[in-house]
């Protein structure tokens, strides 16, 4: 038996909040001493030792339930029959409780039902010893609560599906009618307490939701009338219409089902007249609302074929979906929207479902208004509110799914035109805002050729009152029906006109309303608006000034949206003219005689941002550039040489350069070619200076693109550029820990691959490779699943190399390239494989499986004497708390099988073994020691 004086002792340090390190050593204590086999006995010393303390007795219980679900195989067979006594003798003992003790037992009792066949009784035995005294009976539900759960859920208990399906049949399908009959005693019993009632219910639920139970029995039992009669208690309220709901949707087929239905529905029609008897009563109208919308959802062909019998539930979810509490109102949603799917493919709308759908639409939009100034929302409820908003606006699109779209739009211009013509004086403007809100939701769904509402809605627009919440709403309007005014340009004037005096407004959400709704424009109505650029340019120079950055850089996509459909040569003079007003702030900067300020610097970096905003949206203007562009790239590179030289240690200026010279990479393609063996060396130096991984990004984007050209003078800087990002990075994981390099190593990764891929020799370089080997290797102690996936990729191209192919001819390159390989492995092969069985077992992201089987084949097939020598001692080094001794012994076992024998395919499956064993132990650790 274990030492129950040092098990305490561990539980006893997590009541202690202790250090980091003492936590980690008694947590791998006790996950050590659960996995053993003397667990079973020590814990049911402890489950009835009257001096253990609580925190001991539930440590007992829960290990109990974790070996039943991991650990039953070190029970011998002949023993499971003791070992149930043991757990009903222990549950005998714990009925008065505590509850978290018997649940844990309960569990355990389940999982042991389903692993062992011979206890064909089991329901039936829990009745017999917990059914009749009514002191153990809340033991016996929870019990049968709990078991059709883990029937279902507990997917790590050991068991096939034959052997999982006959267990179904035994312990639940049996046994539905013997649960009912037994429930319906209890619901009934005298005496019976509201707690054992809401248990009962629960019970009911866990069997319903199984599957199991035929929901067409349940009139037959007095199970159903009791849970709508509880709906009258406050104490079961909750529990009631949990049942309600749960058998309701167990009569989705609703053909097979009409006789529980024809009990149902009545029955929860006469509910409608609580919502108005309760309507100060938040939660019993939460109640109600998932009671109909349930039915709403449920029954909704029945509804649409039978609407005279079914049309009270529409009414009453009607009701729900106009209450004031906004938590309460999403309930009905889904039916709403389920409803019109089914009203929508109908060739006509019934007058009832159209009135039902007017209704909502008003409701919605009534509930988008924002409260009074004078009762303002705070921080968090303001942005929970903007977010439920656009939840609403879904909704509306429902509406007009049902209605047609121009007939929901024609009826909220009425509410915003009604509004308008009272005196300003009474209306606020929360009035006008919510129906703005509305007609841009519903702008999603508009028809292009509209020729009826929205000509009213944008001719409305510059009526509307100043206040800056009516402004954005309108501007945000203007940005959602873009696509309507481009197939009427006649209104692009005027809307245009209203967003540029959204720019000179004070409220800085307005002006980024402002941006938007330009950059809409000029992307959809482009073709239009190319003979405004001019005013545009004077606008960005005047006004743009005056903007805020964000709004500054939708100017410039929206600029770069109208040169897009310019002719070519037009538009690369215009994309010039506003380049050159960006890079002449640039050049000055890198000319001036001193530092920059911090203000100059920013307003550099802005501009930078805004000219990769336009070169993001242009891309290129095709193979031949245009004659305006001839020597640009040139005379660019030579400023942003100048700039970097001098400013290229600011993380920001850093960052921002590289991003527009990577868009200027896609613009200019082989243009760069002069000028790009310069461009590497600056961002090999700049990389060497300052450890931005900016720098290393844009190199490996230019190798990828360029690394195929015969240029010696470009292939010497590739060179220059892997050596010193190599030897660089080296020198940081000597350091300091390799996940504080997670972004440098990305991209350090990602610039090997792409070295690797088309300048193969300068990878296999003999003074290089081992560096970058080890260098890459470090990518496999990180968390962040991206990258470690890149370096398996990476590693898979390094064995998966055709220099270390057998079959391929032997080139002196190859030669080369397999030798310097084989060096490597020797030296670095042990701490390589641990690397990759740690991150197996540890954070590699599952996605990530197959290639970790790819690599350790390869390393199997082509290092097989080396292997056999390195894994010994690899798993030595793996803790036993993460992988077991007899897992690591079992896997060494099978490789050694597989290599000798030279069955190398075996391998794969000794790895996928190694690895499923061990995320055992790993599940097990994640559940924790204290419940």
């Amino acid at each position: 038996m274990a030492d129950i004086p040092a098990l305490l002792a561990a539980l006893e340090i997590f009541t202690r909040t202790p250090d980091k390190e003492s936590l980690e050593k008694a947590n791998n204590w006790l996950q050590d001493f659960q996995h053993s086999p003397e667990a079973w006995s020590t814990c049911n010393v402890l489950l009835l030792s009257q001096d253990a303390p609580p925190a001991a007795k539930l440590f007992a219980a829960q290990t109990f339930r974790a070996k039943v679900t991991y650990d039953l195989g070190q029970v011998d067979p002949s023993n499971l029959p003791a070992l149930k006594d043991t757990l009903i003798t222990a549950l005998e003992a714990y009925t008065p409780g505590p509850r978290n003790i018997i649940v844990q037992l309960c569990l355990a009792l389940a999982g042991l039902s389903m692993q062992f066949p011979a206890w064909e009784n089991a329901v039936e035995t829990m009745i017999s010893k917990f059914g009749s005294n009514p002191s153990t009976v809340p033991t016996l539900l929870q019990f049968l609560t709990l078991l059709p759960e883990e029937m279902h859920t507990n997917h790590k208990v050991p068991i096939t599906d034959y052997e999982w399906n006959d267990r179904m049949s035994v312990l639940l399908t049996s046994n539905v009618k013997k649960v009912l009959d037994l429930l319906a005693v209890y619901i009934q019993a005298p005496g019976v307490t509201v707690d054992i009632q809401n248990q009962i219910f629960a019970c009911l639920r866990s069997w319903v939701n199984s599957g199991e139970v035929n929901v067409s029995d349940l009139p037959s039992t007095p199970l159903l009338g009791f849970a709508f009669e509880a709906i009258s208690s406050d104490q079961l309220f909750d529990s009631a219409v949990d049942v309600i709901c749960d058998i309701i949707h167990e009569t989705q087929e609703v053909d097979d089902n009409m006789a529980v239905i024809e009990v149902i529905v009545p029955r929860v029609i006469a509910l409608k007249p609580l919502l108005s008897k309760d309507r100060e009563n938040p939660d019993r109208i939460r109640g109600y609302t998932r009671i109909f919308a349930e039915a709403g959802e449920t029954y909704r062909m029945l509804i649409v074929r039978h609407t005279e019998t079914f049309y009270p539930i529409v009414e009453a979810i009607a009701e729900c979906s106009a209450y004031s509490d906004l938590d309460i109102v999403p309930i009905t949603f889904q039916f709403w929207s389920r409803l019109a799917q089914v009203i929508g493919k109908k060739s006509s709308v019934p007058p009832l479902f159209a009135q039902a759908y007017r209704s909502v639409m008003a409701t919605i939009i009534k509930h988008l208004q924002f409260p009074p100034d004078a009762t303002p929302l705070s921080g968090q409820e303001a942005e929970d509110f903007r977010g439920f908003r656009h939840v609403m606006g879904d909704t509306l699109k429902d509406c007009c799914e049902v209605l047609e779209t121009e007939s929901c739009l024609l009826a909220t211009y009425e509410m915003i035109a009604s509004a308008l013509s009272h005196n300003p004086n009474v209306i606020s403007w929360q009035e006008i805002e919510a129906p703005l809100f509305a007609l841009r939701s519903m702008g999603a769904v508009i028809d292009p050729k509209d020729d009826a509402a929205v000509p009213k809605i944008l001719q409305l627009i510059p009526q509307l009152p100043l206040h800056p919440r009516v402004r954005y709403a309108a501007l945000l309007i203007i940005s959602r029906y873009t696509e309507w005014i481009n197939m009427h340009p006649d209104y692009i004037q005027m809307q245009l006109q209203y967003v540029s005096a959204g720019f000179e407004d004070a409220d800085l959400e307005v002006c980024a309303a402002a941006g938007q709704a330009l950059k809409y424009l000029c992307q959809d109505c482009k073709q239009h608006l190319v003979e405004v650029l001019p005013t545009l340019h004077t606008f960005l120079n005047t006004v743009g000034t005056k903007l805020l950055q964000d709004d500054r850089r939708k100017i410039y996509e929206a600029i770069a949206h109208v040169i897009s459909a310019m002719p070519m040569e037009k538009a690369s003079e215009s994309l010039k003219s506003f380049s050159l007003d960006i890079l002449a702030v640039i050049h000055a900067l890198a000319s001036k005689s001193g530092q920059a300020t911090k203000e100059e610097l920013q307003a550099a970096s802005d501009g930078l941002e805004n000219l990769e905003a336009m070169l993001f949206v242009i891309g290129v203007f095709g193979e031949e550039l245009p004659p305006a562009c001839q020597n640009t790239c040139q005379e660019a590179w030579s400023i942003f040489q100048a700039f970097l030289l001098k400013y290229g240690s600011d993380p920001d200026i850093a960052e921002r350069t590289t991003r527009v010279l990577r868009h200027g990479l896609s613009f200019f393609d082989r243009a760069v070619l002069p000028v790009a063996p310069a461009v590497v060396a600056s961002m090999s130096m700049g990389f060497e200076a300052t450890c931005y991984t900016s720098y290393l990004w844009i190199g490996g984007k230019i190798v990828g693109r360029f690394g195929d050209e015969k240029d010696q003078n470009l292939h010497a800087a590739f060179s220059e550029l892997f050596q010193r990002a190599t030897n660089k990075l080296m020198n940081l994981l000597q350091t300091q820990p390799a996940r504080n390099l997670a972004d440098v190593l990305d991209d350090y990764i990602q610039l090997s691959a792409q070295v690797l891929r088309q300048t193969p020799d300068i990878y296999f370089d003999p003074s290089i490779f081992p560096l970058a080997f080890q260098t890459s290797s470090a990518a496999f102690a990180l968390v962040q699943s991206e990258v470690v996936y890149a370096a398996l990729e990476l590693f898979q191209d390094i064995f998966n190399h055709q220099c270390l192919d057998p079959s391929t001819p032997n080139s002196p390159e190859f030669i080369t390239y397999a030798n310097t390989v084989h060096q490597v492995m020797d030296s670095q092969g042990a701490n390589f494989l641990g690397g990759l069985l740690m991150g197996l077992v540890g954070d590699f992201p599952p996605e990530s499986d197959s290639n970790v089987v790819s690599i350790f084949r390869v390393i199997a097939t082509t290092w097989p004497t080396q292997m056999l020598v390195w894994l010994p001692e690899v798993l030595q080094r793996m803790p036993s708390a993460v992988v077991p001794d007899q897992v690591k012994q079992k896997f060494l076992e099978e490789i050694t099988t597989a290599i000798t024998g030279s069955r190398f395919d075996q391998v794969r499956y000794g790895v996928i073994t190694f690895h499923r064993e061990s995320r055992k132990v790993r599940d097990r650790r994640r559940v924790a020691v204290m419940g």
